[in-house]
């Protein structure tokens, strides 16, 4: 799995953002206000991310919904793991990551590894 591209990102965080399910309409809608963009290139590109299995689609009368089946969190997790994956020392790579953090962040992590220690080890 590679980063999305700028305008599958763009569709992504504003799906991401809505609570609930939008059409290629409501989307394009949005989008138009910052970028030039034919409705047939965000259909396209919604279709795309169903078939890639990001988006999950439902027919509303003549169009159709659309909606994340991950969530931004799930998404960024999959690409810190794919990184982490793709290099040839994961220490080193943990090593620079971390060290590029806040303490607010480095804290969060210290919590989630605590948290899913316990959950592994059922303590």
């Amino acid at each position: 799995m590679r980063g999305f591209g700028d305008l599958e990102a763009a569709v992504m965080e504003h799906l991401w953002a809505r609570s609930a399910p939008a059409t290629v309409r409501e989307v394009h809608t949005d989008l138009i206000r910052d970028r030039d963009l034919a409705y047939t290139t965000v259909l396209t590109v919604m279709e795309k991310l169903y078939r890639k299995k990001y988006l999950r689609r439902a027919p509303q009368g003549r169009a159709h919904t659309y909606q994340p089946v991950i969530s931004r969190e799930e998404y960024v997790a999959r690409l810190m793991r794919e990184a982490l994956t793709d290099s040839d020392d994961r220490a080193q790579a943990l090593l620079h990551f971390v060290g590029q953090m806040t303490l607010d962040e480095a804290a969060a992590l210290r919590q989630a590894l605590r948290s899913y220690e316990q959950r592994i080890t059922g303590s």
